[in-house]
């Protein structure tokens, strides 16, 4: 897509403007939310997902060959091509929608796009074998009627991969700033206070505090000037939920943080986002001069009194930025440390003002429920966890990518239904829930309801909605440890039980991938991460010991073999491993040998090898360059 310009002209709007183009592009929009067969000739879009993993596919290229060859069918008045944001099924990278048909297309390349181009577009024959199909029990369903597609409930993802992010037009057809129109304009800022308390919003960054709570504190908090965040430092490994929204509809936050400014009396906002999105950067800040440009943000808000402004504030990709306190210091060029509460950002934030600080996916949720109602809000969920989840589904399931799915759907639905169950033919074992300070959800429990209280009780917590998926081939032990570094490194280290006590948490999983633990070092480590979980001072210490704690309560068994048999049952942890040549596939290539830098591999060209297990050093070099899978590993 192209580089967001410097500057944006154009003239102000006021609220007539926004019902007048709501009223000639509307029809347009609508008809890529809808799946229907058009009549023949009907003008289509081509949309092409621009989200950051169809990006990575070289989905920009893709849309370029699609223009180029609408043009030389001339068929330019026909169809045309959009780049959106994120569509959600990143494992069929790239994707494109051909609309109003509801026809997905995946993993399509310039072949298939010629196709698609002298097909669908020109003989309105979608191509069937082409098609996004899923099939179970012998039904076959296709492209949105899919499962993934299917069972999802878009609210904070609604124009996701349906508008041009960089369309303020767009954005507008699907009621994009009637509810800000509506709170400037129609009713008072206690009474849109009432409506999101009423509505049983959670922040989605991770704690699920009531964001109606927490606007009331900002509101009522004493001073002059007050300040609005949105906190976009998704550190997740993983974790693409913010990202994608501010790429594929950078708009819905800006209108949800000036409402929020409206309400809480705050004439300027900051968007935090990290270094490492530089695609989300660069269409907010398209969107923001647009906004800005349209008389949406500054002095006078669509014309009215109020005002409201905002800048985008660039993280450096620490892990604790996520935290408000730290995220904060950072916003005012400090390092990104955390600070002991209270005072809370609501009373004492950004420059020792009351400040409202609520993540990517929050904001995303404030003008459909302006403009809908609590009622609508909280009819949907649980009875104490309301509304929609934006998950990103990633590890060892068939359809990775991005989904948004009622509170209280059960994991079992998301990872079998909707991620199409597992890739391999291993069993289904766990759901890593929450990121690197989330905690792991065995097989036995995926029925539970997704909801913030249900995960609590297993040990693990919603965060900001990563959910990895896990087959019986993954080593519980190895991924404690691997979370555990990452937490290790990104502990900003002004706290001992997290600098020290994290460290010596590692040392101790690292001893009993090794196998050179005892079995009362499970002890040690579970009082441990308790200790840490009662003391850090902040959100990141405080629930990095989920891993250990889960996995401990969940999988014991599989700690205890590592400690009593020196055995890691999924073949993972290498200093436990031994390694052994098959005589029947070894025929003496000698390329083993080769790769051991330890010289523990014995034999002559053409003749059996052998591996000398006093000198190996469990490398595993002797597995990756066997071609003939003659050594094996148990």
């Amino acid at each position: 897509m192209a580089s967001a310009p410097v500057t944006i002209t154009a003239a102000p709007l006021g609220v007539g403007d926004l019902a007048r183009i709501r009223a000639e592009r509307r029809p347009r929009l609508e008809a890529r939310l809808a799946s229907l067969r058009p009549e023949r000739g009907v003008v289509r879009d081509v949309l092409v997902c621009a989200g950051g993993g169809c990006v990575s596919c070289r989905s920009t290229t893709l849309a370029a060959e699609f223009e180029r060859l609408i043009a030389a069918s001339g068929l330019s008045d026909r169809a045309r091509v959009v780049q959106v944001g994120c569509m959600g099924l990143c494992e069929a990278a790239p994707l494109v929608l051909v609309a109003p048909d509801g026809v997905y297309y995946p993993r399509v390349d310039f072949s298939l796009a010629r196709r698609i181009v002298t097909e669908h577009l020109a003989e309105d024959a979608p191509i069937g074998e082409a098609e996004l199909t899923h099939e179970r029990d012998g039904e076959v369903r296709r492209s949105r009627d899919v499962p993934f597609f299917a069972r999802q409930l878009k609210i904070a993802l609604r124009n996701c991969g349906v508008v041009d992010p960089l369309s303020l037009d767009d954005y507008i057809a699907l009621d994009g700033y009637q509810a800000l129109a509506h709170v400037l304009l129609e009713t008072t800022p206690d009474a849109v206070l009432d409506t999101l308390k009423r509505s049983g919003l959670r922040g989605r960054g991770g704690a699920g505090f009531p964001a109606g709570l927490k606007w009331q504190f900002v509101r009522e908090a004493a001073g002059d000037e007050k300040y609005i965040i949105c906190n976009g430092d998704e550190g997740d490994p993983g974790a693409f939920m913010d990202r994608s929204i501010l790429e594929g509809d950078p708009h819905s936050v800006i209108e949800g943080m000036a409402i929020a400014g409206h309400v809480v009396g705050a004439r300027r906002g900051y968007v935090y986002v990290r270094a490492e999105y530089p695609l989300a950067i660069e269409r907010l800040g398209h969107a923001i001069l647009e906004a800005r440009a349209a008389g949406i943000l500054g002095a006078r808000v669509l014309g009215t009194e109020a005002a409201f402004d905002l800048e985008i504030r660039i993280g450096a990709g620490a892990f604790v930025c996520g935290e408000e306190t730290a995220l904060i210091a950072s916003v005012e060029g400090k390092r990104g440390m955390p600070r002991p509460r209270p005072p809370f950002p609501a009373q004492a934030g950004l420059w020792g003002r009351p400040t409202l600080i609520n993540n990517v996916e929050t904001w995303a949720n404030v003008s459909p429920i302006v403009l809908r109602g609590a009622a609508w809000f909280a009819g949907i969920g649980t009875a104490r966890s309301k509304g929609t989840k934006v998950f990103a589904l990633a590890g060892d399931v068939r359809n990775t990518g991005l989904v948004e799915v009622p509170m209280g759907i059960s994991l079992r639905e998301i990872v079998h239904d909707i991620g199409g169950g597992i890739r391999s033919d291993q069993p289904f074992k766990a759901v890593q829930a929450g990121g690197p300070s989330g905690g792991c959800v065995p097989a036995e429990a995926a029925d539970v309801p997704v909801d913030y209280e249900s995960l609590q009780s297993l040990g693990a917590v919603m965060g900001s909605g990563g959910l990895i998926v896990l087959h019986e081939g993954t080593c519980m032990v190895e991924l404690t440890r691997f979370f555990l570094e990452f937490l290790v490194d990104e502990s900003c280290g002004k706290c001992p039980p997290c600098r020290i006590g994290l460290r010596v948490m590692l040392n101790l999983v690292e001893r009993i991938t090794k196998g050179l633990a005892a079995l009362e070092d499970l002890d040690t480590l579970m009082g441990l991460a308790r200790h840490i979980q009662r003391s850090s001072l902040c959100g990141l210490g405080q629930t990095a010991p989920n891993a250990v704690i889960s996995t401990l309560e969940h999988f014991r068994d599989e700690w205890e073999t590592h400690i009593y048999d020196r055995r890691c049952p999924a073949l993972q942890c290498r200093a436990l491993l031994t390694y052994e040549i098959n005589e029947a596939l070894c025929n003496g290539c000698t390329l083993c040998a080769k790769a051991c830098t330890s010289n523990a591999i014995t034999g002559e060209l053409k003749q059996l090898h052998r591996i000398d297990a006093l000198l190996c050093t469990h490398c595993g070099a002797c597995v990756t360059a066997c071609n003939r899978g003659a050594v094996v590993a148990h």
